[in-house]
């Protein structure tokens, strides 16, 4: 990865449509981000996150538009689902080198970075949500990309356990200078973790800085008061960083008394 200013635009998508069956699914959406920065997508179930995320990464073709990324950019995804087969062993370490050749040097490195060195001979089976969570974005730091796609990366966790991993991928930005496009539907588990917000619903309602989104009225319409009173909590909230979970600490603990 070549060293570049934080100003550096590494993915631009312009005027991208995409239909399914005769319905729109993405309408003339504009996405620009560059490298050390946090831009979000929010809004309600089906409003098209997960397709554009895809789409910028590849994975999807838009039916109009246009997606640019810088030429070589190495890329970390880590989805919204993923299934393991229950019936197939698979330790930690095995499971992060399915998709990439690594040392156990390299990956020793990225759980650390995760913050979970101790999960390194751990089934995956076992694993807590949290650790789940960790274990997928270690999976896609072994690539060292300079542009990470987190499909709603703190899903199924309690407030703790989001407030963690958010951290993580602030420190993640803050030390790799990577950029991230992050997929959410709650504007107030990202409020201090992004730079910019899209706010979706098939095309872009509103788009700006997280203070600003939360009183754009597409917003408020979108979401409605209540989510305004539990932003306003969550603000207080950004000044201090949590570590795993009680509940992930017990279980880390668990594992080393019966190593």
């Amino acid at each position: 990865m070549t060293t570049s200013s934080s100003s550096e635009t590494l993915l631009r998508v312009s005027t991208i449509s995409f239909r399914r069956q005769g319905l729109t699914i993405l309408d003339a959406i504009d996405l620009m981000l560059r490298r050390e920065e946090i831009v979000t997508l929010i809004g309600p179930n089906g409003a098209g996150k997960s397709t554009l995320l895809k789409i910028a990464l590849g994975l999807l073709t838009p039916d109009s538009g246009e997606v640019w990324r810088t030429s070589g950019i190495r890329t970390g995804y880590v989805p919204q689902k993923l299934n393991i087969n229950p019936a197939l062993p698979l330790t930690v370490r095995r499971f992060i080198t399915l998709s990439a050749i690594a040392s156990t040097h390299d990956v020793e490195n990225v759980l650390t970075d995760a913050g979970i060195p101790f999960l390194i001979n751990a089934s995956v089976h076992t694993l807590s949500s949290g650790e789940w969570q960790r274990v997928l974005l270690a999976r896609a730091l072994l690539h060292k990309p300079a542009l990470l796609f987190l499909d709603e990366p703190a899903q199924g966790l309690d407030i703790s356990g989001q407030d963690a991993i958010y951290a993580l991928i602030r420190r993640i930005r803050d030390t790799t200078g990577c950029g991230i496009l992050l997929v959410s539907h709650d504007l107030h588990l990202v409020m201090a973790s992004s730079n910019r917000v899209l706010c979706l619903n098939r095309h872009i309602c509103c788009t700006g800085r997280p203070e600003e989104i939360c009183h754009d009225p597409a917003y408020q319409t979108l979401f409605g008061s209540a989510n305004l009173q539990h932003l306003a909590l969550y603000q207080h909230r950004h000044d201090h960083e949590h570590p795993l979970c009680d509940h992930e600490h017990h279980h880390a603990s668990s594992r080393s008394q019966h190593k």
